[in-house]
């Protein structure tokens, strides 16, 4: 008799990177933790603004403490967040951002659902927020998820009674998950979604509150806790080896575009609900008054007569010996009524089946992207590492069209591989890409497809169905199929298997900026997403301007290689806006899209679709100076941006800041965020004080108040603060017309402020000492004017600027009064 015998501890916790969309192989202690969230029976739902908002403690202490079927709502992508780990912005971070979240719950164990709602950048108050998100259709797809996802208990990690306090988008979360509360039971509501799930009815709704929203731990001691509930989420997990904390942690942690790398804690912890609708809980039990054991469903008590025994004895030497019982319970769990606990419970109780009876099935494509209507090979892998008696009946596709079916016995631990050719059809949708990308949004909004709202990724296109059958009982067990490879240093690298156009085209430069009326030559990539093909592209113009030749030829003979043209692209007389796109014809087809690719290790390989698109302006511009010395910070494409306008840049290795190193430079740029993010600027202020004191320029972007690496980062007293202007629109006044900032070379007027993209600027300073000169005022509605955004100041022979406006996104939107402004900036004193 073989036993299958599994290791006491639970790894998957702890190696959450490239192995993302590697097949999970767990331990006894893992089989052991699922089989007790197989036999709860209940539901909960965490919802917030954004990715990193959630309380991952309250999540992994639901999941793996209490075993609910947890989830969390995020009502935006993240979208219009900064940027740590690398370059990318707005879209493509908030596919980052997504990943990070599908990581963060794949560590604690939840799942994860979004709204349409776009991320657009800081709101100060919710009726800001509303304005950019439409709000009927922010709160269909709340009450879309609650219907569909059926949570006995909501939880808001904020408090919707406080416009004005927080982050506008925080508080509107809260708002619209208490108003999706009272009408996701009323069938006249949001009629589309409750025909599709039915309607719906918590019992309970919180508000996961704590010392931060009363101010201080003081005030919180002192408060009136009547209805208030605490839970302990310290507990250690003897089966995970892990504490709720030690697990939070590691979920926070995937957070890492955030910053928001987390350390362990381990001991008691406690967090607060106020119950805010339904009855409190007794006994700080948050499901109290709710059935959560299988006699919740009609037919379940004999289910749960089968499976309750098998977690109260569980065998951890060798869980093998529970797979008969969990056979047994499969057609009654097939059988259930309420469809919406069958689906989650078969799920369930189909990997245990798996992993009980250690087997093993794979689907391996020979590559990694095919093209729609394609047929590819897949390697097909399967065996059975355990005692019991199991055979391959057939794989077939998710249609039902058979692929193979050779039917056979899987003897132990003997592997059975085959290949077979699959077609991958016309999907919904066409491509592997974000679908909340595949059409263009608004600003507050993003587009997706119907059935797509509220899925937090594009699901595979490519699956199989396995069929295997064990004694008399054939169960299928559905299959993405994937692709991988060996890497020398990583080993086994698993990626998703995506569906991509036959070809794609870029312009490498997203914004162009012409300073004169010369012509400029225009780069064009074209990349074949298939072997041996041919066409046309073509750059499509805005009137006035000139593109030379009206096409070009192309023949790419394997997928995957590219090729460059050159187009000469010539401006209008006067000054002007637009966009240049591509389109290629081949095959009887037009494609318009460009693929980029985001490869980190913490989270899976992604292909995303874009528009094919450049923005092309013809700017009144003059500068002065040639060579710009730039020092990295948190992450932003401004030196991209200078050398659109015909600046040389260099980047400055922080290590090597010296007064010899910086003499050659005309001045120097700070990138955002340098001083929350580079330690070695701590130790540079001096070679950079005396950098300007010798007749250079230093520019420094924004920084935020907390965590800077020294207080002293500029040559005379200045404080930030959190003072900030989110409305793009907000009218600038011009508090010194008369400084060289604003006439050389340059003449700045109020027309240089129109067109600006997601806000003003944000943490400017509050507080500066006599020897700096504020340049603009500017507020927010119903605000005091602030007057920190740019701020200069004459040091020795050099000038000192500091500004939190956002010149990070307004020169890559190519915005041509923030080009004109930057440039009087490095133009200063020459």
């Amino acid at each position: 008799m073989h036993k299958l015998v599994f290791l006491r501890f639970l790894l998957l916790f702890i190696t959450v990177s490239i192995s993302a969309q590697a097949p999970k192989k767990p331990t006894a202690s893992e089989i052991y933790h699922n089989l007790q969230k197989l036999n709860f029976i209940g539901s909960a739902l965490y919802i917030a603004a954004h990715p990193d908002d959630e309380n991952t403690r309250l999540i992994s202490y639901l999941v793996n403490d209490v075993h609910a079927n947890t989830a969390y709502l995020s009502i935006t992508r993240g979208d219009g967040g900064q940027n740590l780990i690398g370059p990318e912005l707005r879209e493509l971070l908030g596919v980052i951002r997504t990943q990070e979240l599908l990581a963060a719950r794949k560590t604690d164990g939840g799942e994860q659902f979004f709204t349409r709602a776009n991320d657009f950048g800081y709101s100060k108050n919710p009726e800001e927020t509303f304005e950019f998100w439409t709000k009927n259709e922010v709160l269909s797809d709340v009450v879309m998820t609650i219907r569909k996802f059926k949570p006995d208990i909501i939880v808001n990690r904020f408090d919707h009674r406080s416009p004005g306090s927080t982050h506008g988008h925080h508080t509107a979360s809260a708002m619209l998950s208490v108003e999706a509360f009272d009408v996701v039971g009323d069938a006249s509501k949001f009629t589309k979604s409750a025909e599709n799930f039915g309607v719906w009815k918590p019992k309970r709704l919180f508000f996961n509150t704590s010392w931060w929203f009363y101010g201080s731990q003081e005030k919180f001691e002192k408060a009136d806790k009547t209805n208030h509930v605490s839970v302990e989420t310290g507990n250690f997990f003897p089966a995970l080896g892990l504490s709720n904390g030690e697990i939070a942690s590691l979920s926070r942690s995937m957070h890492k575009s955030q910053g928001f790398g987390s350390t362990g804690s381990r001991g008691s912890e406690t967090e607060y609900l106020e119950i805010l609708k339904g009855s409190k809980p007794a006994d700080n039990n948050l499901f109290e008054g709710i059935n959560t054991s299988w006699t919740r469903l009609e037919g379940g008590e004999k289910i749960g007569e089968i499976l309750n025994p098998l977690e109260e004895n569980f065998n951890f030497k060798d869980p093998s010996q529970m797979l008969p019982q969990l056979l047994k319970a499969y057609p009654l769990v097939s059988n259930l009524k309420d469809a919406h606990w069958r689906n989650i419970k078969l799920k369930q109780l189909k990997q245990l089946i798996l992993d009980c009876g250690g087997i093993f099935i794979e689907a391996v494509a020979e590559k990694n992207a095919i093209n729609p209507n394609e047929d590819f090979k897949v390697n097909i892998e399967a065996i059975n590492r355990g005692d019991g008696i199991v055979s391959i009946q057939s794989v077939k596709n998710t249609k039902g069209k058979t692929l193979w079916d050779t039917a056979e016995n899987l003897p132990f631990n003997e592997k059975k591989n085959f290949e077979i050719t699959v077609n991958s059809g016309n999907n919904t949708p066409l491509y592997s890409s974000p679908y909340w990308l595949n059409e263009k949004g608004s600003v507050g909004m993003y587009a997706a497809p119907e059935a797509l709202i509220g899925l937090p990724e594009t699901p595979a296109l490519e699956k199989v169905v396995f069929e295997l059958q064990f004694q008399n009982i054939t169960i299928p067990f559905t299959k993405n199929v994937i692709y991988k490879y060996n890497d020398p240093v990583k080993g086994e690298v698993y990626r998703p298997l995506e569906v991509l156009p036959e070809v794609t085209a870029s312009l490498p430069e997203k914004v162009l900026i012409f300073a004169s009326n010369e012509p400029e030559d225009v780069s064009v990539i074209v990349r074949a997403g298939k072997d041996a093909i041919s066409g046309n592209v073509r750059l499509q113009h805005p009137d006035g301007w000139i593109v030379e030749p009206l096409q070009q030829s192309f023949q790419l003979t394997r997928a995957g290689e590219t090729k460059t043209f050159k187009f000469k692209v010539t401006p209008p007389q006067g000054q002007s806006e637009g966009y240049l796109k591509t389109n290629v014809l081949a095959e009887g087809k037009t494609f318009n899209k460009e693929l980029a690719v985001i490869d980190y290790e913490h989270i899976p390989y992604q292909s995303v679709l874009l528009p094919s698109e450049a923005k092309v302006a013809k700017i009144d511009i003059q500068k002065k100076g040639e060579n710009i010395g730039y020092i990295n910070g948190a992450g932003d494409a401004i030196p991209e941006s200078l050398k659109q306008i015909g600046y040389s840049v260099s980047t400055i290795d922080p290590l090597n800041i010296s007064a010899e190193n910086l003499q050659p430079f005309d001045a120097i740029v700070i990138g955002i965020r340098a001083y929350n993010t580079v330690p070695e600027l701590a130790f540079a202020q001096t070679a950079l004080n005396n950098y300007v004191e010798n007749g250079g320029t230093i520019v420094v972007q924004y920084n935020t108040s907390r965590g800077l690496v020294s207080e002293s980062f500029a040559p005379y007293s200045l404080q930030l603060s959190r003072d900030r202007v989110t409305d793009e629109f907000s009218e600038v006044e011009i508090l010194a017309p008369e400084n060289p900032l604003l006439n050389t070379p340059n003449k700045i007027t109020q027309k240089d402020f129109e067109g600006w993209v997601q806000e003003r600027g944000l943490y400017f300073p509050d507080k500066w000492a006599k020897e700096f000169t504020p340049i603009l005022g500017m507020n927010d509605t119903g605000e005091v004017q602030t007057k920190g955004s740019l701020l200069v100041a004459k040091y020795g022979k050099g000038y000192y600027i500091y500004t939190g406006l956002s010149f990070f996104r307004e020169l890559p939107a190519g915005v041509p009064g923030a080009y004109r402004l930057f440039a009087n900036l490095l133009s200063i004193g020459k």
